[in-house]
């Protein structure tokens, strides 16, 4: 049986809290809650730790799974580092959320992003990839995330994010965003030319990046 749709706040969600349970991890201890939608068939992760309350700025990230960087380590990205820094972050605060969304790829799925990946090495970027393949360049949407900081207890955030998107889709939800902690790793130089990608085609706040000249050669 279903359980209520109804937070803790009063709100009503379109999500709903499965079970919740203690996760030890090589960062720290943490607690672990499934969610799944109650209009499509989405599932979520909810990664916390700490006293987590409304009136307390907290951080928190949404972060979209990627398989080949969250699990394999690949070096075309940053989405491994990302979370791993987003986790020893909250860690050292000792207090925060990370809501993990299943939408690989941007929303395409692991098979086509493969697919996109095969064009990237014929020289395609990201974006180009996702186009010529006929797919749209980012079809996630964040409001379950923005419903399960919500159901945490959260109203009022320090975003770990370097897309704009995600905060606007937090504060369309209700939640106050206080402060966007910039999210930047080093990157390993394969995934250079995806995050420039990201930057200036797809409006990511990535300040540390290098610039290129139109050579090819950083700028100093």
């Amino acid at each position: 049986m279903r359980a209520d749709p109804v937070s803790t706040s009063g709100r009503n969600l379109s999500v709903e809290r499965i079970a919740t349970a203690r996760l030890p991890t090589a960062v720290g201890e943490f607690m672990v809650a499934g969610y799944r939608s109650l209009t499509s068939d989405e599932e979520f992760v909810a990664l916390f730790k700490g006293d987590l309350r409304p009136d307390v700025p907290t951080l928190v990230r949404i972060h979209s799974q990627c398989l080949t960087g969250d699990v394999f380590g690949s070096k075309k990205c940053d989405c491994g580092q990302q979370l791993h820094r987003a986790m020893e972050l909250i860690e050292r605060e000792g207090r925060g959320a990370i809501v993990y969304q299943l939408q690989e790829g941007r929303g395409i799925g692991i098979l086509n992003k493969i697919r996109a990946y095969a064009l990237q090495d014929q020289g395609a970027d990201t974006v180009e990839a996702n186009e010529r393949l006929g797919l749209g360049v980012d079809l996630r949407e964040y409001r379950q995330c923005a419903e399960i900081l919500l159901d945490l207890g959260l109203r009022r955030v320090r975003v770990m994010s370097n897309n704009p998107a995600k905060i606007r889709a937090l504060r369309r939800a209700g939640l106050e965003v206080v402060e966007r902690v910039p999210l930047e790793v080093e990157p390993h130089e394969a995934a250079m030319h995806y995050l420039r990608t990201k930057k200036h085609k797809m409006g990511h706040l990535l300040e540390s990046l290098p610039e290129l000249s139109p050579t090819g050669v950083k700028k100093e």
